[in-house]
């Protein structure tokens, strides 16, 4: 690097003396002393300035843009309402008798919202946010680089990771531009991260997404929001607003790493949020065993029942100085019942995962699906042990 510089420093030096030689004396005196002709040093110039504007990043977002999309859902609702006062006078049966029912009003309505995805197979299948494919969408329409859409069918979609799964339809064998999926256990704070997408719709003006560059700011980061379970979530200070949700966060290699879903924000309008630093995206390693099942199944099993009640140790052995979660009762003949699991046992810790109190186990807890085989590890009489338990059925 730098060697480069310093070539950059002595080209561009020699140019601008090639440029102050003046008349063909002088210009043959600069050709005889250096062995290039201004032109020709002017063109080395530029071929050396364009080579140290290319980096890591500006390969990475050429590498990824194609594979970007915009996604537009349409919801159409219809409203069924009545004169408001009518239930003060129709309850009656005389003024029904005379006047006859209340009449009813049906009004239709169309909610449009905007979102971002990425393709992550070249048959066309989609990635995205379930909270920007909605509860019940009648058309869902992807927007590709370039200004080409497709309708897309919903695979699947798990509202409690916040993960959807689309499908392009398409009348031909098109082989569609996709993104490599990379391993976020192994991401490092501090690295460079690029965060794509179609904040405030702007992909509709050009077709091509927004590029917004940071560094991963945390990792590990569990928060519960709307009903939505957030696990392990990768903080960012690349800039993520309103229609970013759903779009791919990469690293400097092109490796998606995440999924664009959440932000803090104090920044808003009738539009939107819009970014303070502080982002949020949902790691890539969750999101391919999330996929993985919606591909199968369409769904998640998340009618599930563990049969515990949890407490912090605070509350009820103030002063004992340990972090995890005190089961406080345990129904019998439920899954935690069959596992062994015992009144007093102490929660530390599920598939490796350290417990601090019981918010953190009911997250973990309330993030399995029927059938999963869960490791807890507990303290039982000071001493640890491991227990697993096989998550339940909700019983109707």
């Amino acid at each position: 690097m730098h060697r480069l510089r310093c070539s950059t420093w002595l080209v561009g030096s020699l140019l601008v003396l090639g440029l102050n030689c003046s008349g063909s004396g002088g210009q043959k005196l600069y050709e005889e002393s250096t062995g290039y002709s201004p032109d020709t040093l002017r063109s080395l110039l530029n071929t050396t300035l364009t080579g140290l504007r290319a980096n890591a990043i500006t390969r990475a977002v050429q590498l990824c843009s194609p594979a970007v999309v915009g996604i537009t859902v349409t919801d159409e609702r219809e409203v069924v309402y009545r004169d408001p006062f009518s239930s003060w006078f129709f309850d009656d049966p005389i003024f029904r008798f005379f006047f006859g029912e209340p009449r009813e009003y049906r009004r239709r309505y169309t909610i449009r919202n905007l979102g971002s995805g990425f393709i992550i197979s070249p048959d066309g299948y989609v990635v995205t946010n379930q909270h920007v494919i909605g509860e019940n969408p009648t058309r869902i329409t992807v927007t590709l680089v370039g200004g080409e859409h497709y309708e897309a069918e919903l695979v699947g979609a798990d509202p409690v990771s916040d993960i959807a799964l689309l499908k392009l339809r398409s009348q031909s064998n098109r082989r569609f531009p996709y993104l490599r999926l990379g391993n976020s256990d192994s991401i490092t704070v501090g690295e460079w991260v690029i965060a794509f997408g179609n904040p405030f719709g702007l992909f509709d003006l050009n077709a091509k997404p927004t590029v917004t560059v940071g560094v991963v700011s945390n990792t590990g980061v569990n928060f519960q929001q709307q009903g939505r379970i957030y696990r392990g979530m990768i903080q960012t200070d690349a800039a993520i607003s309103s229609g970013n949700s759903g779009g791919p966060l990469v690293n400097a290699l092109g490796e998606v790493i995440g999924v664009n879903a959440a932000i803090i924000s104090t920044a808003q309008n009738w539009q939107g949020a819009g970014s303070i630093g502080i982002g949020f995206a949902i790691p890539i390693n969750r999101v391919k065993f999330i996929i993985e099942r919606l591909h199968a199944a369409g769904t998640l099993e998340r009618n599930i029942d563990i049969g515990i009640r949890l407490g912090n140790l605070e509350q009820y052995a103030p002063g004992m100085g340990q972090y995890g979660a005190l089961i406080i009762s345990v129904r019998r003949d439920s899954p935690a019942d069959r596992a062994g699991l015992e009144p007093g046992d102490i929660i530390i810790a599920i598939d490796g995962i350290r417990v601090r109190d019981s918010k953190d186990a009911e997250l973990l807890l309330s993030d399995s699906i029927v059938g999963q085989r869960l490791r807890l590890t507990i303290l039982r009489g000071g001493r640890e042990q491991v227990v697993t338990l096989t998550v339940g059925k909700r019983r109707p």
